[in-house]
């Protein structure tokens, strides 16, 4: 029921290897509590759903009531929708996505972090079947009327603003606004032609570590300053010794995929290895390898030297 991409043999998996069956495919960006997400599924049992969401503890909610309801056709990905979109969902494949009160990121500063924008709009595209669509509910007018205008300029949907569905009002946070006697918008974008940019999933890799020569260092002190990767930026949290050397937690944003991982500094039998920790089994992007490359330079300021670079 919990999808770990980290696992899957190839991206995106087959839609029968994700449920173990063939049926019509949807995604909900941002499930909650998960009790939409199980009434959708009871309601349309045909129906593959496949749900993302950024909350640890949602996801764990959301898992627990799928759970204790016996419900089969739903699959939970941690994580941000458009990673799911992309990497997740085979291209043409998706009949729906369904989107209830995301965050408006109401500020002008934050307005780049808004899901709903022209880009998304132009990916999606790719992902959904001819005639699909994105249902949107949100109680934040002006999100709403942006989210209309980002769509309207990709010039790939057909824009309708409809009364929200009754069962789109029962989410955790529509009950929560209904009592406040707030207004809900919604709309249905629907797909009526393509964006002809190709979208790949992003490419993963199988290792990312150095072995170098010297002594392991007596301390290891790395500057919590942002480090540069390729779509984004990595930071060296914490570092920790061990028996066998060090433990470094490190925070990676890349386009549309967060991630704290542990990199290690320790003795091996070929030498010293720098490298990801199989700990949480991360995913070995282009801006992890690159976080340990960074790492790499560190350890050659203390003088250590390369012996073999798998990065």
């Amino acid at each position: 029921m919990l999808v770990r991409p980290a696992l899957l043999p190839v991206w995106p998996p087959r839609v029968m290897d994700l449920f173990g069956r063939e049926g019509p495919l949807v995604l909900e960006v941002g499930f909650g509590d998960g009790r939409f997400t199980a009434e959708l599924a009871k309601a349309h049992p045909e129906w593959l759903i496949l749900g993302a969401e950024v909350s640890a503890a949602s996801v764990l909610r959301a898992y627990r009531r799928l759970k204790r309801e016996g419900i089969g056709n739903v699959r939970l990905y941690h994580g941000q929708g458009p990673f799911a979109l992309r990497n997740l969902v085979p291209p043409g494949s998706l009949r729906r996505v369904i989107v209830n009160f995301p965050d408006p990121w109401p500020k002008k500063r934050h307005q780049r972090k808004r899901l709903l924008q022209e880009g998304f709009f132009r990916r999606l595209s790719t992902r959904l079947v001819e005639g699909g669509d994105l249902l949107l509910t949100t109680d934040h007018e002006e999100y709403f009327r942006f989210a209309l205008e980002e769509a309207k300029r990709s010039g790939l949907y057909r824009v309708e603003v409809k009364e929200p569905p009754e069962a789109h009002l029962r989410t955790k946070y529509a009950l929560k606004w209904k009592e406040a006697g707030r207004i809900f918008f919604h709309a249905v974008f629907t797909k009526v032609a393509e964006d002809p940019t190709p979208w790949p999933p992003i490419r993963r890799y199988e290792v990312a570590h150095v072995l170098l020569r010297g002594e392991l260092p007596k301390e290891l002190t790395l500057a919590k300053a942002p480090v540069a990767i390729p779509g984004g930026v990595a930071v060296f949290l914490e570092v920790a010794r061990g028996e066998e050397g060090f433990y470094v937690l490190t925070h990676v944003e890349e386009e549309d995929l967060t991630q704290d991982l542990l990199l290690e500094v320790r003795r091996s039998a070929h030498g010293l290895y720098a490298g990801v920790s199989r700990f949480g089994s991360p995913l070995i992007t282009e801006g992890v390898k690159e976080v340990v490359r960074a790492l790499v330079r560190e350890l050659g300021r203390v003088g250590l030297e390369v012996v073999q670079d798998h990065t």
